[in-house]
């Protein structure tokens, strides 16, 4: 049976060796970029997504097991999970916050009329400070029920509340 070659590398990295890493890195990261890159179609993404991995590597790097697999499909399956944090990452947050006067909806095949546009900014004007303040941040500003009860210092029933209502009131107002 023939020996992985980047095993000596990835056993001196677990030493704290930096030229092993280095040498590691040398070996490996086109594949990991690839990878990267094929998951999250953008350049600066699949840079972070590598840097992210290559820090991984670094710290478990200790951590890797020679019955699972060769070194590279270790670390090709870290740089996979690095994407895929980014991708769910993105996908909550939207990219860009949103100020508290701005109304957004989910994405849709069509862009909201200015009617429309209108409507939702009147029917959000009818709610509740709260609950207005609650949805914002959840369903605008992408925070889960958690980051907004830490945000508002409220309990999570309350912030639940105060979302499911408002969305309730939404929901009525946006029929008519």
């Amino acid at each position: 049976m023939e020996q992985d070659p980047m095993l000596s590398l990835l056993s001196a990295t677990a030493q704290g060796d930096k030229k092993a890493f280095a040498e590691l890195y040398q070996a490996s990261s086109k594949q990991l970029y690839a990878v990267s890159l094929k998951m999250l179609k953008r350049k600066e993404l699949a840079e972070e997504a590598l840097q992210e991995a290559y820090v991984r590597i670094w710290h478990n790097a200790s951590q890797y097991r020679t019955g699972k697999g060769t070194v590279l499909t270790w670390m090709i399956s870290i740089a996979r999970y690095r994407a895929l944090d980014i991708l769910r990452y993105h996908s909550v947050r939207k990219e860009e916050a949103l100020s508290d006067n701005q109304v957004a909806v989910a994405p849709s095949s069509e862009p909201m009329t200015e009617t429309q546009q209108g409507l939702l900014e009147k029917c959000m004007g009818s709610l509740d400070v709260q609950q207005r303040q609650a949805i914002h941040l959840a369903y605008f500003n992408g925070m889960s029920h958690h980051e907004v009860t830490a945000h508002l210092d409220l309990p999570l029933g309350t912030i639940k509340s105060w979302i499911r209502r408002g969305l309730q009131s939404l929901q009525r107002c946006l029929k008519l």
